[in-house]
């Protein structure tokens, strides 16, 4: 029951975040309740004669009741005005429409990209929670982790005892010496790989290094608190997920510049606005596929969109958004698809395991 009340705590929170960015352009043409008449800004005194006051944009009306704080958080939440209902078509049918118009000017009629992109993000990680769908928090620590290694270890040490032993007492040239030989070639196998395993796995100490700054004070640090606490440190990883989800913005825009850096009419501001809205875009798909396994859909259906779905709509977004023929916006489109699986991943991932450390 918290998943889901927390799950519901995160869209709310997410609707009005973008609310709260979200322009009020374009929503309320034409809307003005005492037929125009020019009244006084309660803020700054000028004079109003439209909606809004021209010199400050507060709301020509005033609302004073507690039933006009509900509306507003109704209308933050479920409305973000009518050019919600025009933007997500776009963004799934028409995305590089829908960016260059943005870009080119067409501001009011659309929710903006970051609008977008709070309002998804929040909500995915809402449906996220509601479905059940996060990190494990109770994990055994490393000291636990460390006596079950023992213990397998132990194990395979005395099943080559017991190999080698069985071996020594079969004769030479006797049929059955053949399978002792390779009993005791298997357990000998299986006590190097224990011993591998061994040197991998971090002891209670926290002995093993880890180089993720090369400050030798700061990843040991890393390393003690996830031996300590592995499940807090997943939680926290999963909150900062969502909480720094914006850092993708920045991460991904230099990759997509360096796909057009040579063509001058593309400016830093126009790769901004295609990443923000395909990562709303992005978003939007990962609540549809929780939706859809959690109605038991095939899994089989669910990778194909999973793996299908994004490659086309960067490609048609690549080629609507910069207006490019259909080889230039295919290579670009297996260029950035790359470039997303590694470096823009990753440098995620590495931000987030930093951000934790914390």
């Amino acid at each position: 029951m918290s998943d889901i009340t927390e799950g519901v705590g995160a869209a709310i929170e997410g609707a009005l975040a973008s609310r709260a960015v979200e322009p009020a352009h374009g929503e309320n043409a034409g809307q003005n309740a005492d037929g125009g008449a020019v009244v006084t800004c309660k803020n700054c005194g000028a004079e109003v004669t439209g909606e809004h006051c021209s010199a400050c944009g507060q709301k020509r009306h005033i609302h004073s009741s507690l039933a006009a704080i509900a509306h507003d958080l109704i209308h933050g939440v479920l409305h973000l005005d009518g050019k919600l209902w025009r933007t997500l078509p776009m963004l799934v049918l028409k995305p590089g429409q829908l960016t260059r118009r943005y870009i080119d000017g067409e501001r009011a009629k659309f929710v903006s990209p970051m609008g977008m992109f709070l309002f998804t993000v929040f909500l995915m990680f809402a449906v996220f929670q509601i479905a059940g769908i996060s990190t494990p928090t109770t994990l055994p620590d490393s000291t636990n982790v460390n006596i079950s290694l023992n213990e397998a270890q132990e194990e395979v040490a005395a099943d080559r005892e017991a190999a080698a032993e069985a071996l020594e007492n079969i004769p030479e040239g006797s049929p059955g010496r053949v399978a002792a030989e390779i009993a005791l070639r298997e357990a000998e196998e299986a006590v190097a790989g224990m011993n591998a395993v061994d040197e991998m796995v971090p002891d209670a100490a926290g002995s093993n290094s880890l180089n993720l700054t090369g400050i030798e004070a700061f990843d040991e640090g890393v390393i003690k608190k996830w031996n300590e606490n592995p499940g807090l440190m997943l939680y926290k990883l999963q909150n900062n997920a969502y909480k720094f989800s914006w850092l993708l913005i920045p991460l991904s825009i230099p990759f997509v510049w360096g796909l057009f850096f040579w063509k001058r009419r593309f400016k830093a501001y126009d790769h901004a606005i295609f990443v923000t809205y395909s990562l709303a875009f992005m978003s939007m798909l990962f609540i549809i596929v929780s939706m859809l396994i959690l109605a038991g859909v095939s899994p089989g259906w669910i990778v194909l969109m999973t793996f299908l779905i994004p490659p086309v709509h960067i490609y048609r977004q690549l080629k609507g958004a910069y207006n490019l023929s259909h080889f230039s916006a295919f290579w670009r489109t297996s260029a950035l698809l790359n470039m997303i699986l590694f470096p823009i991943t990753f440098g995620f991932a590495w931000l987030l395991l930093m951000i934790g450390a914390f």
